[in-house]
């Protein structure tokens, strides 16, 4: 299984790889509480066509070691240049949704250069979630903290409560299934049980999100 450890401070992360090595190279974020999974219905039909498509499970999500720290803006963007850098990928296209547009902005604010041709955010959160003195725009923190609460006391509402807006399941022509909606958020989730120490990204507890 494919892993290398973060330049940030040895955190085992793991990565997914599909498609030719010699296609060109689309790398995906995930969005917060999920892991690479969540590219699936992206990453497996280009790989078909002939691109390279390498997904990275954030620290404290899917199957990257669930750690304690490390969940600022700063060391999750520090990781996907280092899975750039671990695979010497070049020309890259960085595809990042909600949190992880967020860390596809601050990789390219931190390790400017050639690796990296394009960037494409997806319902990003970008500069951040939490309002400030230089982010009006933001969510109250207060908002926020209330979020963080609901998922610490019981993330499988959570998720339940978010999942019909998240996979847009009103929308004609989706035909996901109640049962993939359901493991989506199941044991790999950054948020479900046994793993809520890690994986905070946009609003998991107990800390503030990253900006």
């Amino acid at each position: 299984m494919p892993y290398f450890e973060s330049p940030v401070d040895g955190t085992r992360l793991h990565f997914v790889d599909y498609g030719p090595a010699t296609g060109p190279v689309i790398v995906f974020v995930n969005s917060s509480y999920f892991g690479t999974e969540m590219w699936e219905f992206q990453m497996l039909p280009l790989a078909d066509e002939g691109f390279r498509c390498v997904g990275l499970d954030r620290r404290g999500h899917g199957r990257s070691d669930d750690v304690w720290d490390g969940f600022g803006l700063d060391s999750l963007a520090d990781d996907v240049d280092g899975l750039l850098r671990h695979l010497d990928l070049r020309d890259v296209t960085l595809v990042g949704h909600s949190v992880g547009a967020a860390e596809v902005v601050r990789c390219l604010t931190r390790h400017p250069g050639a690796r990296v041709a394009r960037a494409a955010l997806v319902g990003g959160v970008v500069p951040g979630v939490v309002r400030t003195a230089d982010h009006a725009a933001g969510v109250d923190p207060a908002v926020v903290r209330a979020g963080n609460e609901t998922v610490r006391r019981d993330p499988a509402a959570f998720f339940a409560a978010g999942a019909d807006a998240f996979f847009a399941l009103g929308l004609p022509g989706n035909d996901l299934s109640p049962e993939y909606v359901r493991g989506a958020g199941g044991p790999g989730a950054a948020g479900a049980p046994g793993r809520r120490r890690g994986g905070r990204g946009e609003g998991a507890p107990p800390r503030p999100p990253p900006r």
